[in-house]
């Protein structure tokens, strides 16, 4: 026994102890750091191999519904020099136009994300994209949607086009034409918005002067045929701008497809997430939407909304009740079968 002792307190006498090192000694444990890129002998996990593409969707606004909107990011220095000069001044931010409601009046719009105003929302879409062209990072564009090489009018594209920066005004009525000529909906205004600014993130270009109404068309046109029921075809689109060619909208679909790598699906959250920074934009620039006092007709129609929504919901739990009930059957006639047998 007492050799036995000492032999476990003598490591180096023990043969078992003995035996492992030799085995430890002619299978050296490798790390990452020793093994170079050329032996091959280290498999890269699946994971590490997503994890960049997982965190790049993340910071893509129009794919995942956590990253923020880039056109609000882009209001942002405009409205803090706003907010700036205001306080400088000893100035309001603006006319007290808005209305609030009151203990006897209730104002509420008529927009909803799933309804929202038409107007309103094309002048948000429109701001949206003047601040994208306005605090752009460079001028980086291809030449599909350049406006001179691909007119849409025949009348000669001034010099300075690329270098003047388009008016709210003016986007908002190049849109608001295509829209009311097309009589499409506020969706399809803020499906647009998603496209434009997933073209810029995965094709790594900026919405210039010189390729803003192209880009703002191919958005639109893709976004009136993956929306809406009956969408319009490119043939009407040549109708609306008299000077284009059948030829050249297919290949600015094509283009504008591919450069997306065919992504035209818009998530729920994402649609909903454009929606609420659209909204929060307009109050950033004293755009409101219009507010109409609530009468007694509205007033009704509204709770009759909500007691459908209220009846719909209460068939549903009870559905899911009746078919965990009826699992739950099912498994104790198994059990009792099992039983017997």
């Amino acid at each position: 026994m007492g050799g036995s002792v000492s032999c476990c307190i003598s490591p180096g006498e023990s043969p078992k102890i003995h035996r492992r090192e030799l085995e430890l000694e002619e299978c050296p444990i490798t790390t990452t750091e020793d093994v170079s890129e050329d032996t091959g002998t280290y498999l890269q996990h699946i994971s590490d191999r997503e994890l960049p593409d997982e965190l790049a969707q993340e910071s893509n606004p129009s794919d995942h519904p956590r990253a923020s909107t880039l056109f609000l990011n882009k209001s942002q220095t405009d409205v803090r020099e706003k907010r700036k000069s205001n306080y400088l001044n000893h100035m309001s931010p603006g006319q007290l136009t808005k209305k609030y409601s009151s203990c006897s009046t209730i104002f509420i719009d008529d927009s909803t994300v799933s309804q929202p105003n038409l107007k309103s929302t094309i002048k948000c879409v429109a701001l949206a994209m003047y601040y994208h062209i306005k605090n752009r990072d460079s001028n980086r564009t291809l030449d599909i949607f350049d406006e001179k090489k691909h007119p849409l009018t025949r009348d000669k594209v001034p010099d300075d086009y690329s270098v003047v920066d388009p008016e709210h005004k003016l986007i908002y009525r190049f849109i608001r034409t295509l829209f009311s000529s097309a009589q499409l909906t506020a969706e399809c205004a803020i499906v647009t918005l998603v496209y434009l600014e997933r073209l810029l993130t995965y094709a790594e270009m900026d919405i210039c002067p010189c390729n803003w109404k192209r880009i703002v068309l191919g958005a639109i046109l893709l976004a009136s045929k993956v929306w809406d029921d009956q969408a319009v075809w490119n043939v009407d689109y040549c109708q609306i701008l008299k000077d284009i060619t059948v030829e050249d909208m297919n290949e600015m679909e094509r283009h504008f497809l591919e450069l997306l790598q065919f992504n035209i699906n818009v998530p729920a959250s994402v649609y909903a997430k454009y929606y609420f920074d659209l909204r929060s934009l307009a109050d950033e620039n004293n755009l409101s939407f219009p507010l109409e006092p609530l009468s007694n007709k509205r007033a009704q129609k509204l709770e009759a909304i909500s007691r459908l929504c209220e009846d719909r919901y209460k068939d549903l739990s009870k559905s899911s009740m009746r078919r965990s009930v009826s699992v739950d059957n099912m498994v104790g006639i198994k059990s009792s079968h099992a039983v017997l047998s």
